[in-house]
């Protein structure tokens, strides 16, 4: 067969809402357990140069059974499989989810949030953007997001399905790329209701287009996918200790301003910073919030998430403690993995059980987001994903496989360059960055879905 028919054949394909698995492998993992691993493409995505992309995909291909998923990572691909740089299309995010699917009316589905806190936003199992290419997402032994357990759907019929969210910004000859991947309300064709609502998410939804230069504005379009690969072992396989995740995010200011439920509004705006500050070289916003971590237990795994022009985000206890320090990194040439002037990177962090990354149940923990306030910069991020582990659930042969796979310390990984320095003033003990720029939270924006749901 020709190059060119496999092509034809593989686009072709693909145009279902579901697509087969690319391959499978299995290699060892401990105690001669087999890491299996599977990797998928998306259903077809087609922009052409400015237009937006920002769609859930139910029942998507995924591994079906009894399972521990030890890592999920994606990337943008074109119809050959070749890496889709983040200049030519920005990825704003991915997003995966279980729900429950009646087996009678598929239509009939119940979401399968992760453990919070920002009930009904956040809720993905697994979830990226443009850091994805360099970001670690293993989840270390002997743990395991337990998925497929047959008791768990509720009665009626009921069976876990999985869903597909990816937001996907086409910026060949954009008027202003970063503009663009900011969700710059101006740059769009798009009308905002609501008064001083710069940019963000409300601005870049699904089927939006963002200002092109001459001569793109009928430009042709292209097939992209999320090429997906999914690594797992069999839960009756090994001894694996179940994690719960929790995704916090800096904007939630309810435990700060007294109020009942949280108030996460996912995004916010740095706003430029001021000539006195910028001569002092102080042009740092920093954002900080509390969290209560509704159940405690180990932290076995924690990555930020930022946009581009963050510098770094970091996660304490209740008594100032670090938890955990997550970097950008950014790129600096043109190819896919490194974009200059995108984050194509995260820093994560491996701790060791029992020492500082335990935490007790309804610990108040803080988040501090830094971004460089050298301009104005809309539509930004400050999360923090974490997967934290029961201790009283490791049996004792899980608890003497842990202690030798396990480094003494609290361990950070950096997939990409180092670029930023270290913290420079404190939280409790700990040394942070010196507030100089308040940020201005912009309204409350909902799951992608919800989102663009106001902009028929």
């Amino acid at each position: 067969m020709s190059p060119s028919s496999f092509l034809v054949l593989l686009v072709t394909f693909f145009t279902s809402a579901a697509a087969a698995p690319l391959h499978l492998t299995a290699q060892p993992l401990v105690a001669g357990v087999l890491l299996k691993s599977k990797t998928f493409l998306s259903p077809p995505i087609s922009l052409r140069p400015g237009s937006v992309s920002n769609k859930w995909y139910h029942d998507v291909a995924f591994p079906r059974g009894h399972l521990a998923l030890k890592s999920f990572n994606g990337e943008l691909v074109d119809a050959r499989g070749a890496p889709v740089p983040l200049h030519e299309t920005y990825l704003h995010h991915w997003l995966v989810s279980p729900y429950y699917s009646s087996a009678a009316a598929a239509e009939r589905r119940r979401p399968r949030p992760n453990a919070g806190v920002c009930l009904g936003l956040l809720g993905q199992f697994f979830g990226l953007g443009a850091e994805t290419r360099r970001t670690a997402t293993r989840v270390p032994d002997p743990y395991g997001v337990e998925i497929g357990d047959p008791a768990a759907p509720p009665d009626g019929g009921y069976v876990e399905r999985w869903s597909l969210n990816v937001h996907a910004i086409d910026t060949r000859g954009a008027a202003d790329k970063l503009g663009c991947a900011e969700c710059r309300c101006d740059l769009y064709n798009v009308t905002v209701n609501e008064a001083g609502y710069a940019g963000g998410a409300q601005c870049c939804y699904d089927q939006a287009r963002c200002r092109v230069e001459e001569g793109f504005a009928d430009g042709e379009p292209r097939v992209l996918f999320l090429r997906y690969t999914v690594m797992w072992v069999d839960w009756s396989d090994a001894a694996v200790v179940p994690v719960r995740i929790y995704i916090l995010d800096v904007t939630d200011t309810a435990l700060l301003d007294g109020k009942s439920e949280p108030d996460c509004k996912v995004e916010y705006t740095v706003e430029e910073c001021s000539a006195e500050n910028r001569a002092r070289n102080e042009c740092v916003d920093v954002k900080v919030t509390k969290e209560v971590l509704p159940r405690g237990g180990e932290i076995v795994y924690a990555v930020g998430h930022q946009h581009a022009g963050g510098t770094g985000t970091s996660l304490h206890g209740e008594d100032g403690r670090l938890l955990c320090w997550s970097m950008p990194t950014y790129g600096d040439g043109e190819e896919a993995g490194n974009e200059a002037g995108y984050v194509v990177g995260m820093s994560t962090c491996y701790p060791s059980p029992g020492g500082a990354a335990r935490v007790r149940d309804g610990e108040a923990l803080t988040v501090v987001s830094n971004y460089t306030g050298e301009r104005r910069r809309t539509g930004v991020m400050g999360h923090f994903y974490l997967l934290v582990a029961d201790e009283q659930e490791q049996q004792p042969q899980q608890r003497l496989a842990l202690n030798k796979q396990q480094p003494s310390s609290l361990c950070f990984s950096f997939p990409g360059a180092f670029r930023h320095g270290s913290p420079s003033s404190t939280i409790g003990a700990v040394r942070v960055k010196v507030s100089v720029v308040r940020s201005a939270p912009s309204s409350v924006v909902g799951s992608p879905a919800k989102a663009s749901a106001g902009h028929k």
